[in-house]
C-alpha cells in the first residue's frame, strides 16, 4: 500500500516559500498562501506523502500581466527541501475572464487531466 494520500484542503504554504526562495520573491503568485481557499486558482490538485512529508501539486501557472494565458505546472517537494518542477509537456490554455466557452472549458479540462496524469505516473510510477 503506497504512503501517498490525495489532499484536498489548501495549498500548503511550502510551495510558495520554496518556490519564492529558488526564483526570487514574487514569482509565485499562483502559489501565494495568502489567497484565500474561495479564490485560489482552480482546478489543482495535491498529494501527500504522509511517511516523508514530500508533497506534489498540479495548479494553474500564468507569467503575463493578466493572467488569462496559462497552463498547469506539477511541483514536487522532496522530503528534505528544494522544489522540482516536474515537465507534463504542453498543458497551455485561456482562462476566460467571464463564462467558459465549451472550447475553453474543454482545453482547460484536457489539460489539467493530461498534468495530473504525469503526477500519478510520477508518483505512483504508472498511469492511473
Amino acid at each position: 500500500m503506497t504512503s501517498w494520500r490525495r489532499y484536498d484542503a489548501t495549498l500548503f504554504p511550502i510551495f510558495h516559500e520554496r518556490f519564492e526562495e529558488k526564483w526570487g520573491k514574487g514569482s509565485a503568485p499562483f502559489l501565494d498562501p495568502g489567497v484565500f481557499f474561495e479564490e485560489q486558482p482552480r482546478p489543482r490538485a495535491q498529494w501527500i506523502n504522509v511517511d516523508t512529508g514530500a508533497a506534489v501539486a498540479v495548479v494553474p501557472i500564468w507569467a503575463d500581466e493578466d493572467g488569462r494565458h496559462r497552463s498547469f505546472g506539477v511541483f514536487y517537494l522532496p522530503p528534505a527541501g528544494d522544489i522540482w518542477v516536474l515537465r507534463p509537456g504542453v498543458t497551455e490554455y485561456v482562462e476566460a475572464g467571464g463564462a467558459l466557452t465549451e472550447e475553453q472549458g474543454a482545453l482547460r479540462n484536457d489539460a489539467f487531466r493530461k498534468a495530473v496524469a504525469h503526477a500519478k505516473h510520477f508518483i505512483f510510477g504508472h498511469e492511473d
